[in-house]
C-alpha cells in the first residue's frame, strides 16, 4: 500500500527521536504510546517512520491469544533480526527467553546499542497484556532500570482504546513514564493529496472514505465520486465494502445490541428516545434505559465511534443531546453500503449505486457539517474571529431551527457568541438571499447570539447580495486549507 499523507504525525514522531538523539528529554530513553482504532494506519506510520530514521530499528507485532512463552521468544528473535540490528541482537538469536517479562525486557534493553539512536517498537501491546496480566507492571519495572537508561525510543501501539488509555492513567504503573497519541484518520489535505480530486471532489472523497487509508490508497488519480462508487461496489471484495464490516466485526465481535444501536444512529436517528425505539423488541417496546445508556456510553466515551453533540450557547440545554457516528467513513457504510455487498454478489451493483445517488445530496449536507465545523475550530475562522475558540451548532427542542454552525469562546456553554453560520452544501445553487434571510431570522433565536455576525460555508460562491449581509464565507478550498 502506497504511503500518503500523516506529514504531522511524522513531524510528531521526529520530535521524539530528536529528544533521543540530542539527550534532551530528560532520560536517555523516551517512550511513546501510539493509540489508534483498528485499521486506521498505526503500524504502517511507524515502519514509514523507522525506515525514514535510517537508524536500527526492532518492530515486533504481538500476536492475539499468543502464550507468554512464546511471545518472549517472538520478542528475541524480532530484536536479533530487526534492521540494522544484527550486531546489537545476535546475543539473543539462540538463547531461551527467560520465564517472566522483566527480565525477557532487561535482555532486550542489555542488547542494545549504548553508542546510538534505536527505534523499539511493540505493536498490539494490549494483547500482550491480555496473555499476561503481569506485563504491564514488568514493563514498568523494566523502563525504570534497563531500557530508559539506552538511548531507545520505545514506541507502544494499541488498538483497544480504553486498554491503551489505562496504560497511561494516573493509577497505572507506567503512569508518568510516557507521552501519548492517537493516530486519527488521513486527514481532508491528505486525501486531496491522494486523489488528485479539487478542493469539492476531495471533501467528498473523504465523506466516502472517512480518510481510512487502505479505501484512500485504492482511489485513482481523478478518479470522480460516481466512478469511484460504481467501481467499488460492483465489487463484494472491495475495500469500501469490506472494511466497515471488518471494523464493527473488530470492534463488537459477539455485541448484538452495540450493532443495532449504531445501525439506528448510522440510519439517522439522533436522540435516546429515537435510538430507544428503533432498537427495541419486536413487541414494539423501546429498548430500556438501563440496556442503552450503557451502549451509548461504550461507544461515545470507550469506542469513540459515537460523537454526543449538545446545542452551542450561553445557554445550559443538557436534555438536547444529540448522538451521530463519529467515524466519517463509518457513518457513510452505515448509510449506503451494509446491504451493498448481497448486492455485488448479485452482480447487481448498479442498484447500490442508484440508492446513493438518491440520497447523496441530503446525507452529504448534513455528513459534511462536522467535517467543517472542526475545520474553522482549527484555524479557518482565526483571521476573522481570533476568540472563537470552538464551533458547534445549536438546535431547540423541536429542531426547528437547527443551526449549522455557532462560534464561541467555550464548549458546550458559551461565555460569548462570535458568530452563528449556516453550511449550504449544494452542486449548483449558490447561497442567496433566501437562505441568508432564514440564517438572520434562525440566529435571533440562539441565546447569546442575537446580536452575532452571520457566516457562511457553502460549496460555490455566494450571490452578491447574500455576500454583502455576511461577515466572512469559506468555500472548499478554504475548508482543505485547514489541514494544511
Amino acid at each position: 500500500m502506497a504511503f500518503t499523507g500523516r506529514g504531522r504525525e511524522l513531524r510528531i514522531l521526529e520530535s521524539w527521536l530528536d529528544k533521543v538523539s540530542s539527550g534532551s528529554g530528560g532520560s536517555r530513553g523516551q517512550a511513546l504510546v501510539l493509540k489508534g482504532r483498528r485499521r486506521i494506519g498505526k503500524t504502517r506510520l511507524v515502519q514509514e517512520f523507522c525506515g525514514r530514521s535510517r537508524l536500527p530499528y526492532t518492530f515486533f507485532q504481538a500476536t492475539r491469544s499468543q502464550p507468554a512463552p512464546l511471545a518472549r521468544r517472538a520478542l528475541f528473535d524480532a530484536v536479533s533480526g530487526g534492521v540494522g540490528m544484527k550486531e546489537y541482537g545476535a546475543a539473543l538469536a539462540h538463547v531461551p527467553p527467560p520465564d517472566d517479562w522483566v527480565r525477557t525486557l532487561a535482555a532486550v534493553a542489555a542488547a542494545l546499542p549504548a553508542d546510538r539512536p534505536v527505534i523499539l517498537v511493540l505493536d498490539e501491546v494490549p494483547w500482550l497484556a491480555e496473555s499476561d496480566p503481569g506485563f504491564d507492571a514488568a514493563l514498568k519495572t523494566a523502563w525504570d532500570l534497563h531500557l530508559s537508561a539506552k538511548p531507545v525510543l520505545l514506541l507502544l501501539l494499541g488498538s483497544d482504546l480504553s486498554m491503551m488509555d489505562r496504560l497511561t492513567s494516573y493509577d497505572h504503573p507506567f503512569y508518568g513514564r510516557a507521552g501519548e497519541y492517537t493516530v486519527g484518520p488521513l486527514n481532508p489535505a491528505d486525501v486531496q493529496e491522494s486523489t488528485g480530486l479539487d478542493a469539492a471532489e476531495a471533501l467528498d472523497a473523504y465523506l466516502v472514505t472517512g480518510g481510512f487509508p487502505e479505501v484512500v490508497t485504492d482511489w485513482r488519480t481523478g478518479e470522480s465520486v460516481s466512478a469511484y462508487l460504481a467501481r467499488q461496489v460492483e465489487n463484494p471484495s472491495s475495500v469500501l465494502l469490506t472494511t466497515g464490516e471488518r471494523s464493527l466485526a473488530a470492534e463488537f465481535p459477539a455485541r448484538l445490541q452495540a450493532g443495532r444501536v449504531l445501525r439506528a444512529i448510522g440510519s439517522g436517528e439522533r436522540t435516546f428516545s429515537g435510538i430507544a425505539a428503533s432498537t427495541g423488541g419486536t413487541d414494539g417496546r423501546p429498548l430500556a434505559h438501563g440496556t442503552l445508556a450503557p451502549i451509548l456510553t461504550e461507544l461515545t466515551e470507550v469506542k469513540r465511534i459515537v460523537a454526543a453533540d449538545l446545542p452551542l450557547s450561553v445557554q445550559p440545554a443538557p436534555k438536547l443531546k444529540r448522538y451521530r457516528i463519529a467515524d466519517t467513513y463509518l457513518r457513510f457504510w452505515l448509510a449506503h453500503l451494509e446491504n451493498a455487498v448481497a448486492q455485488a454478489e448479485r452482480g447487481r451493483g448498479e442498484v447500490s449505486v442508484a440508492r446513493i445517488q438518491r440520497s447523496w445530496p441530503s446525507w452529504r449536507g448534513r455528513a459534511v457539517e462536522p467535517v467543517i465545523r472542526e475545520a474553522l475550530a482549527r484555524r479557518l475562522a482565526m483571521d476573522a474571529f481570533p476568540e472563537a475558540a470552538e464551533v458547534g451548532g445549536w438546535w431547540n427542542r423541536q429542531n426547528n431551527p437547527e443551526v449549522d454552525l455557532v462560534g464561541a469562546d467555550d464548549l458546550p456553554i458559551a461565555r460569548r457568541v462570535f458568530f452563528v453560520g449556516s453550511v449550504k452544501w449544494r452542486d449548483e445553487a449558490r447561497f442567496g438571499a433566501r437562505d441568508l434571510a432564514e440564517l438572520a431570522a434562525s440566529a435571533r433565536l440562539v441565546p447569546g447570539a442575537e446580536e452575532a455576525p452571520l457566516v457562511a460555508v457553502s460549496r460555490r460562491p455566494p450571490t452578491a447580495e447574500a455576500a454583502d449581509g455576511l461577515a466572512a464565507h469559506w468555500g472548499p478550498e478554504d475548508v482543505i486549507t485547514a489541514w494544511r
